[in-house]
């Protein structure tokens, strides 16, 4: 610390007592003069007796640390505190005259004796509460606008002598802010912000929906109504950002008050509360997050039931560096399982969760990372003959669209071939169970990479029919934040100052969370029967177009004006409106209402390996366009880009209007 700033914080401290000392001697001199009747003690006495309360009033305020506090975010226990010591000091006083003087208790001299000295800590008491109630008042209105807070700063002032600083003083530098609800969370970021000079946050108002607080001042903010609170309103308070500082809100409310606020080009951001069981546990100022810009209430589907079903269980991921499988493994080491292992082709991925899950479970969690690829028949058969997994959980793929376009080999001998490898040797191995994790683009594709999930999807369910092992899929849609997203990529391209791209302005997409999907995925795992293919009900899909220009705001731009979106055309087998379900009618419930069974019949083994018959003749041309023919051949939904559009686009609407 500055030498110089712990000298004055030293005598701020000291200043504190000269006060109290002042409010001592002055309450002693009202209670002589009050108390001028006859008593036992003598003016001597009366002198000695004076200097004794303000030694042992001094005394016991410093022994109970009341000099250590900082009075300008004093609370009610600290002037508890005050309260007590006091007290204490009082009847020190009292037993002390009563031992030295050996005075009979019951004597008229003693009761008058007794009352003043009552009256004198009640009187001195009063005062110091009164001077640092006052001290706390004018430091959090010091700096406010108006002439009542240039009045406190000036008293604060002259009571420090101008030794203490402002914290609350508006700096011209500091972000003006409205905060969206007075409520506890609401006036608690206020009051941090008011009471820490060093903030570079200068809350100006609140905003609030209760008419007990409209028209009212907390911590001499103004309290608005939603409807007064107007774009011009906040134009006029010269309002540069606006905090959501409500904990609790309905999807739609917060999605209501984002559309209002968004207009008035002012920055949004949330304000996290410790209640709220944020990550770090920290109260936390931040940007709006990605799954709070879809507004969509996440969907939380962890139960004990499946922890218990994993736990003390060997437990093989592949793809396991990736952005699911990533996710999988961390949900999976919580569940205390026997052992882990992690499968990848990719290295850096695999090493990355590996040391993730190093730190945080040390020796508590067998962990084993294997870099093999699933089209390595050799290697991933070792891999099973050492471990003998009980559950595999099989997330290794190509899913980028657009490349697998381009790759279409690449494709079927990674995302088909590899499936079959790895569905063989969990039956071989007579794993528990095999859940592998699908896509919507499986449904009615019209892409290579939609067209080879589909066939995965077909060997799980075909191998499910007379197997030992249990399989089962599960299908969601786009996962927010995952490699090769659009989230990523519409983050870069806003920092790099656009332009954004979008495909087509009418793309629409269903959207989840990585630890959303990953929950799935071992949801249907543990209730799974056989042959389930579970869908995710992901609520309502959301435009793209939607999705750009609310990042680009929340950036602190506007969309066609400081950043541009342009449209580059579909590429490539891409989609305009993805589906989750083949046949829209066949569904069955779990016991999770969010979660549904499609019933898709199987194929059987001779069908399904007449398909990859089918498939191995077409990779081994080495010719993508035939591969591709032979896709369409196998798969009986591959159909055009255009068919399927049109067909889904229809779909869609209907869904939309019925929800």
């Amino acid at each position: 610390m500055d030498p110089k700033k712990k000298h004055i914080q030293l005598n701020t401290h000291w200043l504190l007592a000269v006060y109290d000392i002042v409010i001592l001697l002055v309450a002693d001199y009202i209670m002589l003069f009050l108390y001028s009747g006859p008593d036992t003690l003598t003016d001597s006495a009366k002198r000695v007796n004076a200097i004794a309360s303000l030694l042992i009033v001094l005394s016991i305020r410093i022994i109970g640390g009341i000099y250590r506090q900082i009075w300008r975010y004093g609370g009610i226990q600290c002037f508890i505190r005050l309260l007590v010591t006091d007290g204490i000091a009082f009847l020190v006083h009292w037993i002390g005259f009563s031992v030295l003087t050996k005075s009979e208790i019951l004597t008229s001299g003693f009761q008058i004796f007794l009352s003043r000295l009552l009256s004198l800590y009640c009187i001195n008491l009063l005062g110091a509460l009164a001077i640092r109630m006052i001290y706390r008042y004018v430091f959090k209105c010091g700096g406010m606008p108006g002439i009542g807070g240039k009045i406190a700063s000036l008293f604060l002032k002259c009571i420090s002598f101008g030794r203490i600083s402002l914290g609350s003083v508006q700096n011209p530098q500091k972000i003006r802010v409205a905060i969206v609800g007075a409520g506890r969370v609401g006036v608690s970021l206020a009051e941090d912000l008011l009471s820490n000079e060093k903030a570079a946050y200068n809350p100006v108002c609140f905003i609030d929906s209760s008419s007990e607080k409209i028209g009212r001042r907390i911590h001499n903010l103004p309290v608005f109504s939603e409807g007064e609170a107007t774009l011009e309103d906040l134009k006029e308070y010269r309002i540069q950002e606006i905090i959501f500082a409500i904990p609790q809100m309905e999807t739609e409310r917060r999605k209501e008050l984002y559309d209002y606020y968004k207009r008035s080009g002012c920055r949004l951001k949330v304000y996290d509360y410790p209640t709220m069981q944020s990550a770090t546990g920290k109260r936390q100022l931040r940007e709006f997050d990605i799954e709070e810009l879809l507004f969509r209430k996440p969907v939380d589907i962890h139960d004990e039931k499946i922890s218990c079903y994993y736990r003390g269980k060997t437990v093989l991921i592949t793809g396991g560096g990736g952005s699911i499988g990533s996710e999988l493994c961390r949900q999976i080491a919580k569940m205390n399982p026997l052992r882990l292992i992690i499968l990848d082709v990719y290295e850096n991925g695999a090493y990355d969760i590996q040391q993730e899950l190093k730190i945080q479970y040390g020796d508590r969690l067998d962990l084993k990372v294997e870099i093999v690829s699933v089209c390595n028949r050799i290697g991933l058969e070792r891999v099973f003959i050492e471990h003998r997994p009980d559950i595999v959980l099989h997330a290794a793929a190509h899913k980028h669209v657009p490349l697998m376009e381009r790759n279409v080999i690449e494709a079927v001998e990674n995302n088909v071939f590899g499936t079959l490898n790895v569905v063989e040797f969990a039956e071989k191995y007579e794993a528990k169970r095999f859940l592998m994790v699908s896509t919507d683009k499986a449904v009615n594709p019209t892409n290579v990479m939609g067209a080879t999930k589909r066939m995965c999807e077909m060997i799980v369910q075909s191998h499910s029919r007379d197997s030992k092992t249990l399989f089962c899929a599960t299908r969601f849609g786009n996962v927010l934040g995952s490699a090769g997203s659009v989230i990523p990529l519409f983050k870069k391209q806003i920092a790099n100052g656009g332009p954004v791209t979008l495909t087509d302005q009418r793309i629409i997409r269903y959207f989840m969370t990585i630890p959303e999907a990953s929950q799935l995925v071992l949801q249907s795992g543990a209730i799974a029967k056989n042959n389930d293919l579970f869908v995710l009900d992901m609520g309502k899909p959301v435009k793209i177009l939607d999705l750009a220009e609310n990042m680009i705001r929340l950036a602190g731009f506007e969309p066609g004006r400081d950043i541009d979106i342009i449209e580059t055309g579909l590429r490539p087998g891409e989609k305009l409106y993805e589906e989750l379900l083949v046949k829209t009618e066949e569904l069955d419930k779990t016991e999770n209402k969010l979660i549904y069974i499609e019933r898709d019949a199987p194929i059987s083994r001779e069908e399904l390996n007449a398909k990859i018959d089918r498939l191995r003749q077409a990779v081994e041309t080495n010719d993508d366009d035939i591969v591709r023919v032979a896709l369409h051949e196998v798969v009986p939904t591959y159909k055009s880009p255009e068919e399927v559009n049109a067909v889904a686009k229809e779909s869609i609407i209907k869904t939309m209007a019925e929800r």
